[in-house]
């Protein structure tokens, strides 16, 4: 809320939601040529939004915030044009938002065919032990289970049983604390908690 406040100080039309699903609806309601959202939040992750969104409005502008790592630039499999450090110099945020209020985006261009993975997280394991996700294909919409590789990689993919089509996914919150991280996590800090709300700017 505050870091909506402060965008509408310097002008923009800023709107605010709870979670993923709130920010969801709200985007359904009027199309933001901005979305500054936090990668940790209950229900749909930034991770899962930030894919959907990516998916579905290609043209918007996004920009992914955390608290609880570091770096300026964007981790692979995190559909976003931009990464802002929360707690860090707000002049960065804002450098970013200004610039990207100049840029025209096509849809066609840039991410639109980049395939951003599907975000989802562990469902368990199966009655003989191995670790699997549901994963529903973004071309047939069917869903499947899919046992999880033992091989360690931020970025997984399979094909749909159903349409053969070939699907990119990754888990949201690894339970493995030596699976790899999109951003170098700062020292000190914990486990990922939900943190604050995404913005939508327009």
């Amino acid at each position: 809320m505050s870091l909506s406040q402060i965008f509408t100080e310097f002008g923009h039309s800023a709107r605010s939601a709870k979670d993923g699903f709130s920010a969801l609806s709200e985007i359904r309601q009027e199309i933001p040529d901005i979305i500054l959202s936090d990668l940790n939040m209950p229900g749909m992750s930034g991770f899962e939004l930030l894919s959907v969104v990516r998916r579905r409005f290609p043209a918007i502008h996004v920009i992914a915030m955390s608290g609880n790592f570091s770096g300026y630039g964007v981790p692979p499999g995190v559909a976003a044009d931009a990464f802002y450090e929360k707690g860090a110099n707000l002049g960065s945020l804002l450098q970013i938002v200004e610039a990207m209020t100049r840029q025209e985006r096509s849809p066609s261009l840039q991410h639109s065919n980049m395939l951003a993975p599907i975000w989802i997280p562990r469902n368990g394991h199966d009655p003989s032990g191995e670790a699997y996700v549901m994963i529903t294909c973004p071309e047939c919409l069917r869903t499947f289970p899919q046992v999880l590789d033992e091989a360690i990689c931020a970025i997984q993919e399979t094909g749909c049983v159903y349409c053969s089509s070939l699907v990119h996914y990754a888990i949201v919150q690894p339970a493995d604390p030596a699976s790899p991280q999109a951003f170098e996590r700062k020292p000190g800090t914990g486990a990922p908690t939900p943190l604050s709300v995404p913005d939508l700017n327009s």
